[in-house]
């Protein structure tokens, strides 16, 4: 039984997958490892933009290792988290490709992404209770943020489990994509196909905004926030390339919606 992460980097984008189906893809201190090298490849690699991370199906992922949880005492525990920790720090967008049950710490692992797609099969369970274990890994704090206190106290400590149409009606996943896992990591590609062509530095420095600017309660901070970066991009040689770009098609008669430049 071959057990491991799989990454493929190509137009700009890094496809991580753990491929452990006979196990329905739970993490083992192993993989864990293995996963936080991945991410932090993608993130080496200058030429990609955005990551993708999957299952292989037809799980997502079933959590953690039991075994390895019944011995892991902190550092152990800490090691097992340290796979969707990596996606969660990660710098560049990420997208979690939910094709089936993404249950305790797989649902961490899906939660640690900036956005979720889901498959017609995809099933979030968070079962940390039913285990009899608190959850970990910050969990609660994921799972409130993605769904709001309500339906991730119905999720956490009523033990609803949400299917791909519940999820999307919670705000838990951006949108469901009807058909196989090739469908879905098609759609996860098409969604990732912006920020694969955009400059990589634009990219990082966004989503760095991003995340300041969700902590801030003040619109005032959030423009001295995006400012410095913006700034700098507009004296980017991307920048004044597209723009060109805009300006010839505009005197050539073109159209420039939905183009670089074209609104702001």
């Amino acid at each position: 039984m071959t057990e491991r992460i799989l990454s493929e980097h190509s137009g700009g984008v890094a496809v991580i997958t753990v491929d452990a189906p006979e196990r329905r893809n739970a993490l083992t201190l192993d993989l864990s490892a293995q996963l936080t090298e991945a991410v932090a490849a993608a993130e080496r690699d200058e030429d990609c933009h955005a990551v993708i991370v999957t299952g292989a199906p037809p799980a997502f992922c079933a959590g953690a290792d039991l075994s390895a949880l019944g011995a892991a005492k902190e550092e152990g525990l800490r090691a097992i988290y340290e796979g969707f920790l990596a996606v969660a720090r990660c710098t560049l967008p990420t997208i979690a490709a939910v094709g089936g049950a993404a249950v305790g710490a797989g649902l961490n692992l899906a939660l640690a992404a900036d956005v979720r797609l889901a498959g017609p099969r995809a099933r979030f369970d968070a079962r940390f209770l039913q285990l009899g274990l608190h959850p970990g890994g910050g969990m609660t704090w994921m799972l409130q943020r993605a769904v709001g206190g309500q339906q991730a106290t119905a999720m956490t400590l009523f033990g609803e489990i949400l299917d791909a149409d519940a999820a999307q009606r919670a705000g838990l996943v951006l949108r469901v994509v009807e058909g196989d896992h090739d469908r879905l990591l098609a759609a996860a590609r098409e969604l990732a196909k912006p920020a694969a062509e955009a400059p990589r530095e634009l990219v990082t420095a966004v989503k760095a905004a991003m995340r300041t600017t969700r902590e801030l309660s003040k619109h005032a901070d959030a423009v001295d926030t995006e400012l410095p970066p913006q700034l700098t991009s507009l004296d980017s040689p991307e920048f004044a390339a597209r723009l060109a770009e805009l300006r010839s098609r505009i005197r050539g008669g073109g159209s420039g919606e939905g183009r670089p430049g074209s609104q702001q």
